[in-house]
């Protein structure tokens, strides 16, 4: 789930800190800090550039233009790249933006960062935090993410993540917030995974909830 403030409403810390609340006010304890990381790499042209087709030198034509790297709080091992424009998400050791590196295949451009406190609920586990830039306090967004411990079907655990979203919204109603958290499901038999969540899911919901962040701040 993503913020989405109100019209002329610039996002501060301040919303963070009322979410973390709420998580607290449901009887949430808190179970340390957590970090994901996004970083967007551009194709390498092949006289090292950086780029655009045409611009400064000529892309190899095998390689998608852009790609995402995503590393995961839970998964330090492992690195997770995406290629939104053919719905392939891969999962590689943590090592892999190294080989990319040595490749000269693609080169990161920019990197973001989403990070904020873990709360133990029950069977469920919500991560509350900010979106930026890295070396950055600017703020491009704040989200939460819900893990349900009980079930690893995406179908079956439906109805329980919609009810505990609902009983979300309403505890961060009574706040009186400036804006309301979105639920925006990833599609992820487009990505050809299964029902059986996987933190491959939770690298393309990362992707899917940075896009729309970004949608907020264009809007």
């Amino acid at each position: 789930m993503h913020w989405h403030p109100s019209p002329g409403v610039t996002l501060n810390s301040q919303i963070l800190a009322e979410a973390c609340g709420c998580a607290e006010s449901l009887g949430g304890v808190k179970d340390g800090r957590w970090k994901t990381s996004i970083f967007f790499y551009r194709a390498m042209t092949r006289d090292g550039a950086a780029g655009p087709a045409g611009q400064q030198g000529q892309q190899h034509p095998d390689l998608p233009r852009d790609l995402l790297g995503v590393a995961l709080h839970e998964r330090p091992g492992l690195y997770f790249s995406i290629v939104r424009v053919a719905r392939l998400v891969l999962q590689a050791d943590a090592a892999f933006p190294q080989v990319m590196e040595k490749l000269q295949s693609y080169k990161a451009r920019v990197a973001l960062n989403f990070e904020g406190f873990q709360y133990q609920l029950g069977d469920f586990c919500l991560r509350i935090g900010k979106c930026a830039p890295n070396n950055s306090e600017s703020l491009r967004g704040i989200m939460m993410e819900v893990e349900y411990y009980s079930l690893s079907s995406i179908e079956k655990s439906r109805a329980i993540m919609e009810d505990f979203f609902d009983i979300w919204q309403e505890t961060v109603a009574k706040k009186s917030l400036p804006g309301h958290f979105i639920h925006v499901e990833s599609n992820f038999t487009e990505y050809g995974l299964s029902d059986q969540y996987s933190f491959q899911h939770t690298a393309v919901q990362y992707a899917t909830c940075l896009q729309q962040l970004m949608a907020t701040v264009r809007g």
